[in-house]
């Protein structure tokens, strides 16, 4: 409860308001009953025309004030509750951004979108429908509990009787209604990782390709039957607990009319006061009502919060240190070398980077994690190329990700401009680093958006100069709409040699000092491969390179390549000292050349190694 009200506090001035504004309503309203009983007692029965009229309109400005309050009361509590919306929302959303890769991999889509939707709405109800029920309630219950002991106590007394009734039930009523509120997020949570997965291009895609309809069909059918399902217990349950104690409410009044109009006959009460009693029980039973609803409102409320604090809690693995400072000093000191030292990394373990409930499974897996590197060393200076080989599983991405610091590693140390990157700014680290992997991601954006986002005040000059050297303008000048095209989403309008060269072109808009490539041209025919590897070569003349290289076209003059094998370097040196070696690295060219289908062709061989 006190991390819940710490997201209240910077509102607390429109809070003081809010509440302000329920105690004058709350007071205005316990008003009209005492106006009541004068106007019978002493305007009705005394014959006091000129008392009924004006009574008559002070309980109409009342109405109208209480009608005035009411709308203010609404703006106020809006204002508070989309602010907490926001607040929320950022807060959740900032934090997903700073998780490793391994919690993507592992979170489910769905689930994360629930957690920024229906869950920070549910935690805002209480910030807005259920305080606004607390406060006012509370204060309509004290003020008709000190009118009515003023008129009769012992009526007083005989409608308290009934309020165990109201507050037992609701106990049992809010245990059960959060547990259902719990199961009913889980699995809306199912139902929008479903649309997620099925609704986006390649999704769709394989649906078509693999699915089968009426099966697909029925399967959200179960899903979407289970929230039905679930939504028609939440709601019988609590119309059971309503319809409960409204009928425990009509027998409190009755009590009270049958023993209040006794009381009258027997000239101990005055029909005014009869009236106003029956009046003020209305305002009471209503609010203890709705003050035994509150504990279940409170209770679901707090599965909400509970939720999204949950994401909250899940530290990041990659933080910036209390004292981390700028590369660029670095960079200019240092130009843009690169060191791994003694490096060792294994991945992350699922209790170490993700959520049961953002999984969709009862508790996370203990499967014991292996090391996927093993005192990996090696330096590149400023400027150089180096090239890693390896099959699949060897440690060549795992490495670029260490050295864009998509993770740490657990010994060992990598560094850049002879910086640790653990003691250097994420933000200043990203900012000098281009990454062009093998599967480029486009957003549902412009091309020039989508260009921007790697340089967000580039001119257009600057992007037709990225598209030129990335040997992708003309295509992109032949658009109806040229820059301002919508490539769709994750590009797939594109082809996927062209979404290829629209992220090489981002990368050289970029200018960084360090590039990753991972198979930058890997979706490219051999003429287009040809055109943005000379653009290539240029671009990386300029910086220092980590190339994963599946063609020896790209590899050939590599200054130095690091040959992988089980995590760990097997070989390394340059193309013609490795060929002559005779190791690893000589076979996959062995194998590779012999699988070409030009055999005599050796550049054509080597542009085919994997």
């Amino acid at each position: 409860m006190r991390r819940v009200l710490a997201f209240a506090k910077p509102q607390r001035g429109q809070l003081a308001i809010f509440l302000v504004i329920i105690a004058i309503a709350a007071a205005a309203g316990a008003l009209t009953p005492l106006l009541v009983r004068d106007l019978i007692d002493d305007g009705i029965t005394g014959g006091d025309r000129g008392l009924v009229v004006t009574l008559a309109l002070v309980i109409a400005a009342l109405a109208l004030v209480g009608a005035v309050l009411t709308v203010l009361q609404t703006w106020v509590s809006a204002r508070i509750g989309e602010r907490l919306i926001f607040d929320l929302r950022t807060a959740v959303f900032d934090h997903v951004q700073q998780m490793p890769l391994a919690f993507f991999s592992r979170a489910r889509t769905g689930a994360l979108v629930q957690r920024l939707n229906g869950d920070v709405l549910g935690a805002q109800q209480a910030f807005t429908s259920t305080l606004s029920n607390v406060v006012s309630n509370s204060l309509t219950i004290v003020f008709t509990l000190a009118a009515m002991i003023t008129m009769s106590w012992q009526l007083t007394l005989v409608s308290l009787v009934l309020l165990p009734a109201f507050v037992l039930p609701a106990r049992w009523v809010g245990r059960k209604l959060a547990g259902i509120t719990r199961e009913r997020y889980a699995l809306n949570a199912d139902v929008a990782q479903m649309m997620n997965e099925r609704f986006n291009v390649a999704g769709a895609h394989l649906v078509k390709v693999y699915g089968h309809p009426a099966a697909e069909s029925a399967d959200f059918a179960g899903k979407a039957g289970r929230v039905r399902d679930i939504g028609v217990r939440a709601a019988v349950l609590g119309t059971y607990f309503r319809a409960g104690l409204t009928a425990v409410a009509a027998v409190g009044t009755a009590i009270v009319y049958g023993a209040g109009g006794l009381m009258a006959i027997g000239g101990s009460l005055t029909v005014g006061m009869v009236v106003a009693l029956t009046a003020y029980l209305g305002r009471l039973y209503g609010p203890i009502t709705a003050m035994s609803n509150v504990q279940v409102d409170v209770m679901t409320a707090l599965v909400s919060f509970e939720r999204v604090l949950e994401v909250l809690d899940l530290e990041p693995m990659v933080a910036d240190a209390p004292d981390a400072h700028d590369l660029a000093d670095d960079l200019a000191r240092n130009g843009a070398t690169l060191e791994l030292d003694g490096v060792a990394f294994r991945y992350p373990a699922a209790s170490e980077v993700s959520l049961a409930s953002l999984e969709d499974v009862a508790t996370l897996g203990n499967d014991p994690v292996t090391d996927t590197l093993h005192d990996v060393s090696f330096a590149v200076p400023a400027g150089a190329t180096v090239a890693l080989v390896g099959h699949s599983g060897a440690g060549k991405t795992t490495i670029s990700q260490l050295a864009t610091r998509m993770y740490d590693p657990t010994a060992g140390a990598v560094r850049i401009a002879g910086a640790d990157l653990r003691n250097v700014t994420q933000r200043s680290l990203h900012d000098a680093v281009g990454v062009v992997t093998q599967e480029a991601h486009l957003f549902h954006d412009t091309i020039a958006a989508n260009l921007r986002y790697a340089k967000p005040d580039a001119t257009d000059a600057e992007l037709e100069t990225a598209l030129r050297r990335a040997h992708v303008w003309e295509l992109v000048a032949s658009l109806p709409s040229g820059l301002e095209t919508v490539v769709g989403d994750r590009g797939y309008r594109l082809s996927g040699g062209e979404r290829q060269r629209l992220a090489i072109a981002r990368m050289l808009l970029k200018e960084p000092a360090f590039v990753v490539l991972d198979e930058a041209t890997a979706h490219l025919d051999s003429e287009s491969e040809a055109a943005v590897q000379a653009a290539l070569d240029e671009a990386l003349s300029r910086c220092t390179s980590l190339v994963i290289a599946h063609r020896l076209s790209t590899i050939r003059n590599a200054d130095l390549i690091l040959v992988l094998d089980g995590g760990r370097v097997v070989e390394s040196g340059t193309h013609a000292e490795l060929l002559a070696g005779g190791g690893t690295y000589a076979d996959l060219y062995r194998t590779q050349f012999a699988s070409s289908a030009d055999r005599t062709d050796e550049p054509s061989a080597d542009r085919a190694m994997a």
